[in-house]
């Protein structure tokens, strides 16, 4: 999968250190998926939630931060792209609408 704004991530954890290890790790999955639905994310991930528009809220360091992303799934043609949208604490995450970010 193709991701969009990696630098989000990394500005995150330079923020948040003790992030870092369970991003790098999320990252490093994600650039070697291909998505094709959302349930090949729910076999990796099974505390993911799908929510609407297309959007996938990762819990991050024990639920502690949240990541949001937009997927736009894989296809026999395309092989599939991954925006951040939001990546924050908990109480930061509570305060956005993550279907609309």
């Amino acid at each position: 999968m193709h991701i969009i704004s990696r630098k989000r991530l990394k500005e995150f954890w330079e923020r948040h250190p003790d992030a870092r290890p369970a991003l790098q790790s999320w990252l490093e999955d994600a650039k070697r998926a291909q998505w094709h639905a959302p349930t090949d994310i729910k076999q990796i991930y099974a505390n993911a939630s799908i929510i609407g528009n297309n959007r996938v809220v990762f819990n991050i360091k024990g639920n502690r931060y949240r990541l949001v992303v937009a997927v736009r799934y894989a296809t026999a043609q395309y092989g599939g792209t991954i925006y951040i949208r939001f990546i924050g604490t908990h109480s930061e995450y509570n305060k956005i609408d993550a279907e609309t970010i």
